[in-house]
């Protein structure tokens, strides 16, 4: 397997093959999990200079999906997403730091509803491999916790045993499949 300091190269993320998914407390008694079905992203990697790696992740917020369709429909209103004035969601991985030969950690800033704060993800490199249509991939998987009033999504509703409907901190688990992409001939 190649370490992190070996990897090289532009990588586009291959979203059949990925997820992006969302973990929040609902009712103080239960979790809802839910995932963002349509997204795109590239992530240009250097091993070797990690300071000169780059990171995109755009995710289509219409694409929400809690496998509820009354909670999605609230969720793309302006009590939360407002979806028809921000349609995406957006990271940009600014700072890259490897940690060992599978651990690396992103800071970046996410932005969602024009609202951008710096996070931090660690990922594990899960490995790399050469699929059957002959394309180089690698695989991380990795997690962090936000604050959903950190970027503006306060709706709540109190409960009549005390506290509120819906969890302010929320889980992004990430997992990923991304394609080197190959230089074109000269």
């Amino acid at each position: 397997m190649l370490k992190l300091t070996e990897l090289d190269g532009m990588y586009h993320l291959d979203a059949a093959h990925s997820s992006i998914a969302f973990v929040v407390r609902h009712a103080g008694i239960a979790k809802v999990r839910g995932t963002f079905e349509s997204f795109h992203g590239w992530a240009l990697l250097d091993g070797g200079q990690p300071d000169q790696s780059a990171l995109l992740v755009s995710v289509k917020v219409s694409s929400i999906n809690s496998r509820d369709a009354n909670r999605d429909g609230h969720l793309r209103s302006p009590d939360f997403f407002d979806v028809a004035r921000f349609p995406a969601i957006t990271f940009v991985g600014t700072d890259f730091r490897i940690l060992d030969d599978t651990h690396v950690e992103v800071d970046g800033d996410l932005t969602v509803r024009d609202v951008t704060r710096p996070v931090r993800v660690p990922f594990t490199h899960e490995g790399g491999a050469k699929d059957p249509f002959g394309n180089e991939r690698v695989g991380f998987t990795g997690s962090t916790t936000i604050s959903r009033a950190d970027f503006g999504l306060t709706w709540n509703a109190a409960l009549e045993t005390g506290g509120v409907l819906v969890g302010d901190a929320v889980k992004l688990e990430f997992e990923v499949s991304a394609i080197r992409q190959v230089d074109a001939p000269h």
